[in-house]
């Protein structure tokens, strides 16, 4: 297993249940895709930028005897989100529901305000229903809904399989609030107006959950996480990269062959690899499920980030949506044209404005994040158009007022994500579309090479480190099952 966040989570219970665990990590630090990137005197996050449920972190400490207070310090982020609109708006989400109703009640009116209340209270019906039903337990297969057939009823009078964006807009007057409280279901790979309602599942995780930050940045989570694990006896290896996966003649697996040709054993293997990654590089002869030769990948992002002199624009903040005019049609270009946003919205992060040693004083780190087609859908040329999108949201952040007095500089594009191992090069792995989501996800257990479990976003439940925490739990169920 890797040492990203859903292998640290999976070594985590393992060790906690008295395991013997070795985690294998071609990188020579933990994260995974939580990685970071130091530059010029700047440090960057190059992977998420959103902490959410913390007690699911939590739990991952716990299961080594461990609190995430002994070894990260968090920060509850108010607000959230500075969401600005095309129209010169202004919308902060602020944690919890009092907070957030007060800031409704200011800026959008008293009915919308009472409606949040009805909105607040379906958003916790969902979480309580799918988290322990749906998204924290392990499926052998679709039949496995039949033995809970009242919380699949209970969802299904919830509204959970309608669509996101109607959801959210016939409860609200103000557009903005649409926008607001459905943009999460691109985390999930989808346009809000095709998305399923049980995706507001992730806006209750930001909006009414909160959003955190650790000390030091983002990827002091899984630094933390390797630490607690490592005062529980994991051993971790790094450097090693694995070159496959070993098997005996009857199938199972005995271990991890390196590079070196050295092969670690073991009764069982966990694999956080892309799953289509995994199957292509790690086990050649077995040929991945139907669902990873046909399915739908979840959009790209062409990520750009940036050490730049000088102050922010007065209401920038940490996190800062810059929502476009299109909304709809934006989607369009970027899931059926294959085609970059004609009006796109953008995530800006500035992690710097709380994290004062990820830029050298006077200047600040940004993290520019713009959704773009991933390589199945987009039929474009990267190298030409990268340089044409990187002017194009340089002049965006220049019209907001972001400092623009670059130091230092990365592009990540499409084809960069795919050069790391990212099917489609996108690096939100599958999209949840209903084929795609809780039992009909690519299982997390291969029948035909017993001993073998996969973990993170390919695999149950899905993307985003809420998931991929979950993800590593789950996998290290599996690994109890087979122990017994």
């Amino acid at each position: 297993m890797g040492a990203g966040l859903s292998g640290l989570a999976a070594a985590m219970h393992l060790a906690g249940a008295g395991h013997r665990v070795t985690v294998l990590e071609r990188e020579d630090v933990p994260g995974g895709r939580n990685g970071t990137l130091e530059r010029d005197g700047f440090r960057f996050d190059t992977g998420p930028t959103v902490l959410t449920m913390v007690p699911l972190l939590e739990e991952a400490f716990a299961a080594v005897g461990s609190t995430v207070a002994d070894h990260l310090s968090l920060k509850l982020l108010d607000p959230a989100y500075h969401a600005f609109f095309a129209d010169g708006s202004t919308l902060n989400v602020r944690p919890g529901h009092e907070l957030m109703r007060a800031e409704i009640a200011a800026e959008c009116g008293t009915r919308d305000a009472a409606a949040f209340d009805d909105f607040v209270a379906w958003l916790t019906k969902l979480n309580d229903v799918e988290v322990p039903n749906f998204i924290d337990v392990n499926f052998d297969s679709p039949l496995g809904l039949l033995r809970r057939p009242m919380a699949a009823a209970r969802l299904v009078g919830l509204g959970g399989f309608g669509r996101l964006g109607p959801a959210v807009s016939r409860r609200f007057q103000d557009e903005r609030l649409h926008r607001v409280f459905s943009f999460q279901a691109m985390y999930a790979g989808m346009a809000p107006a095709r998305a399923l309602a049980i995706y507001a599942v992730i806006t209750y995780m930001d909006s009414i959950e909160g959003v955190w930050f650790p000390e030091g940045g983002m990827h002091a989570v899984p630094r933390a996480m390797a630490e607690a694990a490592t005062a529980a006896g994991v051993e971790f290896r790094y450097g090693s990269t694995v070159a496959g996966v070993e098997r005996a003649a009857d199938g199972s697996v005995t271990g991890a062959r390196l590079v070196d040709g050295s092969v670690v054993t073991g009764d069982a293997v966990v694999v956080t690899a892309d799953l289509p990654t995994a199957y292509e590089r790690l086990l050649p002869d077995l040929a991945p499920p139907r669902v990873l030769r046909r399915g739908s990948y979840s959009p790209s992002a062409l990520v750009w980030h940036l050490g730049v002199r000088g102050e922010l624009p007065e209401r920038a903040g940490h996190h800062n949506i810059h929502f476009g005019r299109a909304w709809d049609d934006a989607f369009t270009d970027l899931l059926d044209r294959g085609r970059p946003m004609q009006d796109p919205s953008r995530f800006v992060a500035v992690p710097s404005v709380d994290d004062t040693t990820a830029a050298p004083k006077g200047h600040h780190t940004l993290y520019v994040l713009e959704p773009v087609p991933n390589l199945h859908v987009g039929r474009i040329d990267w190298e030409r158009e990268a340089p044409q999108l990187r002017e194009r949201m340089l002049r965006t952040l220049q019209e907001a007022g972001y400092p623009v007095d670059i130091v230092t500089e990365d592009l990540v594009t499409p084809v960069d994500w795919e050069r790391q191992g990212m099917a489609a090069g996108t690096p939100f792995a599958l999209a949840h579309t209903f084929p795609q989501t809780g039992p009909f996800r690519p299982r997390n257990v291969d029948k035909r090479a017993p001993g073998l479990v996969f973990a993170g976003s390919g695999t149950t439940p899905g993307v985003g480190i809420p998931m991929v925490l979950i993800s590593g739990k789950l996998a290290a169920r599996r690994v109890e099952e087979m122990s017994r």
